[in-house]
């Protein structure tokens, strides 16, 4: 993967923690902002967009359960970067993972957590989790056990 200007490789430590804050905000209440369809998804192959894949891989599940199932079985194993928001520089900034399903469908997985409001609540917004569009190597995953 191309080291990019917007992209960068957190620590082992930093990933486990976000993870770990993840996990316990999802445990505690926080809210998923899933983005079914997307504007990006318009002039995409549709098993590459979002509500395709969460459709095929949880038919018969909420998908915002599925999620956040999902998201709680994330380890630093399935980290590949972090992102900034090129769109809205003033947000925080959007970790990548990936994980395997059925031994050979590779999904895409890109979030970001923030406090929003006037109280705080925690929201994880699900940008994308989708199909992914390349074959995962294990370059790609930096903390990944050979």
């Amino acid at each position: 993967m191309a080291k990019e200007i917007n992209a960068r490789i957190e620590s082992e430590l930093e990933i486990k923690s976000y993870i770990q804050n993840l996990k316990y905000a999802l445990n505690n209440g926080a809210h998923i902002e899933f983005q079914a369809i997307r504007r990006v998804d318009h002039n995409r192959d549709e098993r590459y967009t979002n509500q395709y894949t969460v459709d095929k891989l949880f038919p018969d599940e909420n998908p915002v359960d599925a999620l956040k199932r999902e998201l709680l079985t994330l380890t630093e194993e399935d980290y590949i970067r972090t992102v900034k928001d090129l769109r809205f520089p003033k947000r925080s900034e959007m970790r990548e993972f990936g994980k395997t399903y059925n031994r050979d469908e590779d999904v895409y997985i890109k979030i970001r957590v923030e406090l929003i409001g006037q109280y705080g609540n925690i929201t994880t917004f699900v940008m994308s989790f989708h199909f992914a569009e390349k074959v995962f190597t294990s370059e790609m995953f930096p903390y990944r056990k050979k």
